[in-house]
């Protein structure tokens, strides 16, 4: 495919900003492929975290930072960058500032959304019709889940069919708005990280086939309680097909996890006692380390905070966000150029 650069002189941007929400990655339906599809993920996008950047063509290349930005998200960012020139044959020289990122190989997506905010910000800046699945393809993402790339267009609350056989990513078959009045609380653990890239692919590999009763059973719980749950706002049904949904993913992963549910004991620690104390849908997002709690109100959730740091269950070194569902997606300002840049 040959691309071409959309825009005239007089129309291109001065600046594309882009803001890219976390996602929870809340488990799979069939990682083991029982019925010859494999994968099939439920997500939810939330506010709070998010990863945003800046770009604007420039008479050389830059790629810079915020301060405080991983210089390892920077890298990535270059070469995601450099991919979008190598695709499209548009090599005009830009300027990309990272301004925020979300935590990497945290389970909030940050790879995904880094890619997209990177490539959808190239499209535009260059007049280009792209949408977040394209962009993905060229970048290389969503090769197991496309909740991240649903969740950067649309937001809400995700489900995906699995990837599709022609290497696109998976077609979303549901997606709800989540109930404003429910609250996650996000737990992360700076000091640990969920696995990716080569650990990730060989913790699968060793992984024993997942039984067929326990995919159909994951499928029940999304098609009969999760969703129905979310759509009616009906928190008891949507907590208790989740939270069970969470325990049988969560043991089958245990092996690569250290024997746990989750990748950090102190995550896990929390977890548990919220677990027993409160009325709240637990696990942990894909590999981890971030944990989350969601409950039906804001009361309720800070009254839980609350008990949770009086009793000692929040481990020092933890970082805990009360956030929201968000149904929405990324966020795209673009500046159009004033009459003395575009003749510059």
């Amino acid at each position: 495919m040959t691309f071409a650069l959309a825009a005239s002189a007089a129309s291109i941007p001065e600046l594309v900003r882009v803001s890219a929400p976390g996602r929870l990655h809340l488990g799979f339906l069939d990682p083991g492929a029982s019925l010859g599809r494999r994968f099939g993920s439920l997500g939810l996008v939330v506010q709070g975290p998010e990863t945003r950047l800046e770009l604007r063509l420039a008479g050389r290349p830059v790629v810079e930072a915020a301060p405080g930005v991983d210089p390892a998200e920077l890298e990535r960012a270059a070469a995601h960058l450099a991919a979008m020139q190598a695709h499209t044959g548009l090599g005009r020289p830009l300027h990309l500032r990272l301004l925020e990122v979300l935590p990497p190989h945290a389970g909030l997506g940050s790879g995904t959304q880094l890619a997209l905010a990177v490539g959808t910000a190239f499209a535009r800046l260059h007049g280009l019709a792209l949408g977040a699945a394209d962009v993905a393809q060229m970048l290389g993402r969503g090769l197991r889940s496309g909740v991240g790339i649903a969740g950067f267009e649309r937001g809400g609350l995700l489900l995906d069919g699995g990837p599709q056989a022609n290497g696109r990513p998976a077609a979303v078959t549901s997606r709800l708005d989540f109930p404003e009045p429910w609250r996650v609380l996000l737990v992360l653990d700076p000091s640990r990280r969920g696995l990716s890239g080569a650990q990730e692919k060989q913790a699968l590999a060793q992984l024993p086939p997942f039984p067929r009763e326990l995919a159909a059973e994951l499928c029940h719980r999304v098609v009969m309680q999760v969703l129905p749950g979310a759509a009616a706002a009906d928190f008891g049904c949507f907590a208790e097909g989740l939270n069970r949904m969470q325990a049988l993913l969560g043991g089958y992963f245990a092996p690569a996890q250290g024997g746990s549910c989750y990748t950090s004991p102190a995550v896990d620690a929390l977890m548990r006692w919220i677990g027993r104390h409160g009325d709240a849908a637990i696990g942990q997002s894909s590999w981890g380390p971030t944990g989350f709690a969601i409950l039906p109100s804001a009361d309720a959730a800070a009254a839980l905070l609350r008990s949770a740091r009086a009793a000692g269950a929040v481990a020092p070194g933890l970082q805990l966000q009360l956030v929201q569902g968000r149904n929405a997606g990324a966020d795209l300002q673009i500046l159009a150029a004033s009459p003395a840049a575009a003749c510059a």
